[in-house]
């Protein structure tokens, strides 16, 4: 840290090479990940570990990177009104299967809490037509993650 901020100054003659910025594509999940979480209005504990959990499995990120990878979603997140930047990324970037997997990610954290929030169950359904993911693969998608997360489906 020291050294970077000599070579910013101009003290230091040594390069610092900057930290790899995220993948687009895991900075768009990551975003669409934690808007589900804050639909309701809360950020709550479980949502964030869910989180955490989901981005370091499917991104193999260890966890400091995960950590700051959530950070700059929850950054994006606050300063985007609109979900379109993000799934049009997903849309550019991931097959068909890796869209319903965002899917049951996106349930996983929606259930988190032990509950499904009205704002939550809307945006969902908004992300599943954005990314063109039918109504019946993200039905199936929410149904593994609801079993994943041990709830009865209803």
């Amino acid at each position: 840290m020291i050294e970077r901020i000599k070579a910013l100054l101009g003290g230091g003659r040594e390069q610092v090479p900057a930290r790899a910025a995220p993948d687009e594509g895991q900075a768009a999940v990551a975003a669409l990940l934690v808007e589900a979480a804050v639909m309701d209005e809360r950020f709550d504990p479980a949502e964030q570990a869910t989180i955490l959990d989901l981005l370091k499995g499917r991104f193999g990120l260890d966890d400091t990177e995960t950590a700051e990878l959530l950070a700059a979603a929850r950054e994006r997140v606050a300063q985007s009104s609109q979900l379109f930047a993000f799934t049009r990324v997903v849309t550019d970037r991931f097959s068909f299967e890796e869209r319903v997997e965002l899917m049951e990610m996106l349930w996983q954290v929606a259930y988190a809490d032990g509950e499904l929030d009205d704002f939550e169950a809307n945006l969902l359904r908004r992300v599943a037509g954005l990314i063109h993911v039918s109504d019946r693969d993200s039905g199936a998608a929410r149904k593994r993650a609801m079993a994943r997360l041990g709830l009865a489906a209803g």
